[in-house]
């Protein structure tokens, strides 16, 4: 029995809602807000040099009926253990810069508390509550409907902001020179759409889908499902740019760093644009499209920490999911505890360690999708394996000039 298309759906829109967070509220705002339209190039081009590794994860799991993770053990047992080292060092920065965004929309949407780190300690039962309850179905579920929330509203406010903008739009292009330009410019596409790992994440997703529903996903079915999630991170992060570069660049103000002084201007930037009358609607939006964004890092970041010590110190431990997401959130809020009041400060270095790991986890996916673990007939074709060559060199180039630059 063959799946409709509602059915296939499913993981990339789970992709969709883990990318369109930090990277598309916070960094694609400022940078429409900073540098006008100038960087609609860098957004481009992450997601084109991204793309391949993304959608071997997918692609993997579909032809093989394994995660990445199993693929990176038949490379070689020191490959999982450099993918485990790495995750461990980087997921509590990152829980805790989408957690951090999403406490602060808190303070705006639910008053009560404007102590972040409490509304975090509330986020983070919550989630791990729903978790508990509604495991991948209810994710699967939910984010279909926070997208389309979340695309309509942005939509919306973009056309507004066009019909009420009085200069125009500057469409030139801008390459940042400088430390401070191009650090900002590594941290946006650390982030854009997301950092590199969550192609393990997909992975996962994709074979939980095909144990929830019992139904076994045709690679094109996979690819078709992630290539609708891939798009619209393309789209509503365009958008975001647009959003800034109309409402706030060249107006003096800037985004603040502090986390709830951030969310009100955020807020804000939309309420110029449809009226005061929608800082509710606008407020759940992004409430809700951050909180979907830690819902999915709390459950991904575990899901691929067990699976890794499973594989590589041969136990099973039947409660390693759960063990992870206590350890993940206690770890979250520790670091909370201390930088709470820096949010742009852990953001940029959660992207910048993101973008920085990006090319060994694309190299390691390549490698996999063209090994002999894969069925010659679901390996790339010519076309794809050199621009995927090419997207390698572009990204460990970008790294080098990062390096450089900081020199």
């Amino acid at each position: 029995m063959k799946k409709s298309i509602l059915q296939t759906l499913g993981p990339g829109l789970l992709f969709a809602g883990a990318a369109i967070g930090v990277s598309h509220l916070v960094q694609s705002t400022k940078a429409g807000a900073e540098f006008g339209a100038g960087l609609i190039w860098a957004l481009v081009l992450a997601h084109l040099c991204k793309y391949p590794f993304f959608k071997f994860g997918p692609k993997y799991s579909a032809a093989t009926g394994e995660t990445l993770l199993e693929g990176y053990h038949k490379l070689g047992k020191g490959v999982l253990l450099a993918f485990f080292i790495m995750s461990f060092a980087t997921m509590f920065t990152i829980q805790a810069a989408v957690t951090i965004v999403t406490a602060s929309l808190a303070v705006e949407v639910f008053g009560l508390t404007s102590d972040v780190t409490m509304w975090s300690l509330i986020i983070l039962t919550i989630s791990i509550f729903i978790l508990i309850i509604g495991r991948y179905k209810l994710l699967d579920n939910l984010m279909k409907y926070i997208i389309l929330t979340l695309t309509l509203s942005t939509i919306a406010a973009v056309v507004v902001a066009f019909t009420k903008a009085s200069d125009g739009l500057n469409v030139t292009q801008i390459i940042p020179s400088g430390t401070i330009e191009i650090t900002f410019l590594i941290a946006f596409l650390g982030w854009m759409p997301a950092p590199l790992d969550v192609s393990v994440w997909h992975s996962i997703w994709s074979i939980e889908k095909d144990k929830t529903t019992l139904f076994k996903t045709e690679v094109n079915d996979a690819v078709f499902d992630f290539n609708i999630g891939y798009l619209g991170t393309l789209f509503v992060g365009i958008c975001f740019v647009l959003l800034g570069a109309l409402v706030m660049y060249g107006s003096g103000e800037i985004f603040s760093d502090k986390g709830v002084v951030f969310a009100n201007q955020l807020i804000q930037l939309y309420t110029k644009n449809l009226g005061s009358f929608s800082a509710i609607f606008i407020a759940v939006a992004a409430f809700t499209t951050m909180f979907s964004t830690t819902i999915t890092a709390l459950d991904a970041s575990p899901r691929a920490m067990d699976i890794s010590s499973r594989l590589l110190f041969h136990k099973d431990w039947k409660k390693g999911y759960w063990f992870w997401i206590i350890f993940l959130g206690i770890g979250t809020l520790v670091i909370l505890a201390y930088f709470s009041e820096n949010m742009g400060s852990m953001v940029k270095i959660a992207t910048i360690i993101s973008f920085l790991t990006t090319p060994l986890y694309a190299i390691l996916n390549y490698k996999l999708i063209t090994s002999k673990h894969v069925p010659e007939e679901h390996r790339p074709n010519k076309i794809m394996r050199w621009g995927s060559i090419v997207s390698i060199v572009i990204l460990i180039a970008f790294s080098i000039w990062f390096i450089y630059s900081l020199s």
